[in-house]
């Protein structure tokens, strides 16, 4: 079993705050097996960990979060950008015309672009997988509401930290019955459902300092963006 993380963010995305380094060594410090960075819309951050992550004992798997027109996907091992701003099944394609696997994060939380508030459930489950376990929750309802509907759907389950802070990478994360060592092993272990789902909740304070953190930074990128 590889312990996996496939939800964290680092300083590319608009609301992130650390480089890939500290990731990656937050990643290795807790035991953690494979790390997949994926920023908002933005894909140079993941390939340079991917590049990095074996000097850290780690595997490393190129990732994204992409802003469909339905809500938030991740595409995972995959090497190019997928677009912002497609449709949903769009997405998927695109995603999975690069040999990657979609993965569905917090579906039922629309205050976080969760994809369900714009789409039925049964395009939902043409999704590879669905991230059941967020650890930025508040009550947990969300987290519960996934999971039923991915056993219900029979569809493979995933956790995130979603860390937007090097400290909170893995505080959930993927148990995955792979094959190989492998970006390859893990993925296809994913897709099939060989999984696991460990997680704990990311402290109030810190998920609090990680959105005040990640809104001064956007006020600070809009006015440098009115200075140009």
């Amino acid at each position: 079993m590889l312990s996996v993380e496939l939800h964290a963010h680092s300083s590319l995305s608009h609301d992130g705050r650390d480089p890939v380094e500290l990731l990656l060594e937050q990643a290795s410090a807790v035991g953690l097996d494979a790390l997949a960075v994926t920023d908002h819309d933005e894909l140079d951050a993941s390939l340079e960990a991917a590049d990095l992550a074996p000097e850290y004992g780690l595997i490393g798997i190129p990732g994204m979060e992409v802003s469909s027109a339905a809500g938030h996907v991740i595409g995972l091992g995959i090497q190019e950008v997928v677009p912002a701003g497609l449709s949903f099944r769009e997405t998927l394609d695109r995603i999975r015309d690069q040999g990657g696997i979609a993965v569905v994060p917090h579906p039922f939380q629309e205050s976080r672009h969760g994809v369900l508030a714009e789409i039925s459930k049964d395009t939902l489950s043409e999704a590879d997988a669905i991230e059941v376990y967020n650890s930025r929750l508040l009550t947990g309802r969300s987290n519960r509401q996934a999971e039923r509907f991915a056993r219900r759907r029979r569809l493979p389950m995933t956790a995130g930290s979603d860390a937007h802070i090097a400290e909170m990478v893995g505080q959930a994360v993927t148990e995955v019955d792979a094959d190989e060592r492998s970006v390859d092993g893990i993925l296809d272990a994913v897709a099939d459902g060989r999984t696991t789902v460990v997680g704990k909740r990311t402290p109030w304070r810190i998920s609090f300092r990680q959105a005040a953190g990640g809104a001064k930074r956007r006020v600070v990128s809009r006015i440098g963006d009115i200075w140009d």
